[in-house]
């Protein structure tokens, strides 16, 4: 496990280090919370308690899936060569480094959820099972920023299937607005959409408003980690050395 704890070490290490990275990532989202969120809520009442934990879940999918961009980065710089040919399993180290960046995004989540009790009344039970959960959605989208960092050659390209995605996923995670404003055929590709059942097991938590069965939400996020992580393991270990 050395090589795991190494690079959980490595990831936080360099987040630290970056402290305009720690402000940049944080007043990100106290923009959503302060303008977006609080402009609606004087058109739509109890609109806050309905944003929040979708910020908070955007938060974590943020970082998260842009974490793949360091890959291409240790590539151009020659670190990643040095990490497939160390003696040590390929499975521990990126999978520490999916670890690392998940505690990264976690850490900028909860910043931005005890931010938000001073604008918004939630219930303070309610934050350690969304931790859990926004943990499982940081492991889920790292290891797919991994994985699509994996496949890309250049920085250009992976910002560009990154923008893609990030979009659909958010709009249609209910973060913005809930599940049931969607027209029908939104609303059923939303439940395809993992990052859904995060911000409504939040929801339920913190604000006590749910749309699925909080049940549904920990097997779902459970399950869609758990398979990419794997699928993302599986193929650093079978990257080669150019």
């Amino acid at each position: 496990m050395r090589a795991f704890r190494t690079m959980v070490y490595r990831q936080l290490k360099r987040f630290f280090r970056a402290k305009s990275r720690v402000v940049g990532s944080v007043s990100n989202s106290l923009v959503w919370l302060l303008f977006f969120g609080l402009g609606f809520s004087g058109m739509v009442r109890g609109y806050m308690e309905i944003l929040a934990p979708g910020v908070f879940a955007m938060t974590i999918f943020n970082h998260s899936l842009m974490s793949g961009i360091s890959v291409i980065w240790d590539r151009e710089f020659g670190f990643l060569k040095e990490v497939l040919v160390a003696p040590a399993s390929r499975k521990e180290s990126i999978a520490g480094r999916i670890f690392g960046d998940s505690i990264v995004a976690i850490i900028q989540g909860v910043l931005i959820l005890l931010l938000s009790f001073a604008l918004v009344r939630m219930d303070p039970l309610g934050v350690i099972p969304s931790i859990v959960l926004g943990f499982m959605l940081a492991v889920a989208f790292s290891s797919l920023g991994v994985y699509v960092a994996m496949k890309m050659r250049s920085m250009e390209g992976f910002q560009m299937i990154i923008s893609l995605l990030m979009l659909p996923i958010i709009f249609l995670s209910g973060a913005l607005f809930p599940l049931e404003a969607m027209p029908g055929w939104m609303r059923c590709v939303a439940y395809a959409n993992p990052m859904t059942y995060a911000v409504d097991g939040a929801r339920f938590y913190l604000t006590h408003r749910s749309y699925v069965p909080p049940t549904i939400d920990w097997i779902a996020l459970f399950v869609f980690s758990v398979v990419i992580l794997f699928i993302a393991t599986i193929s650093f270990e079978r990257e080669t050395i150019e």
